[in-house]
Parts: C-alpha cells; sequence; structure tokens
C-alpha cells in the first residue's frame, strides 16, 4: 500500500515561499507547523509499520492532522 504525503510543501506547494518566510516570523505559526510536521510523521511511520493501533486512535490522529492543517492554511491564505 503506498502512502500519501501529506506534508505541507506537498499540500500547498504554491504557499512555500509563505511559510518559510513565516516559519522564520512567526513563532506561533511554528509551533504549529512543527506540531503537524510531527504528527504526520508518526501517522506515516504506524501506517508504514504496520502496528496495531485501533482504528478510532488512528481516526483521532488523522482529523488532529486535518484540524492543524486548516489552522495552518488560514495563515498562509491570510492577507498580508
Amino acid at each position: 500500500m503506498q502512502i500519501e504525503h501529506h506534508d505541507l510543501h506537498h499540500e500547498f506547494p504554491e504557499l512555500s515561499a509563505k511559510m518559510h518566510s513565516l516559519k522564520l516570523n512567526d513563532t506561533h505559526f511554528a509551533k504549529l507547523f512543527t506540531e503537524y510536521d510531527h504528527l504526520d510523521h508518526e501517522i506515516r511511520r504506524l501506517e508504514n509499520a504496520g502496528l496495531l493501533i485501533s482504528d478510532a486512535e488512528m481516526e483521532r490522529l488523522k482529523l488532529n492532522r486535518i484540524h492543524l492543517k486548516d489552522k495552518l492554511y488560514g495563515y498562509l491564505v491570510k492577507p498580508s
């Protein structure tokens, strides 16, 4: 099974420059970005390793990732 990449640079390649700028200049964005990145890596690790995790727990992790992505996207499209 091929695992999709959900890192933000794959999700929003057209916003890479703004992502970089916000990571450097906005501590809250940088914190959320790091949290998203760690969560995405954890989900992929669990999926790749085939570790036993309940469907409910995996769903919770993925919903948290979506919630963080929505917050981060809000920062990225907010007019400067």
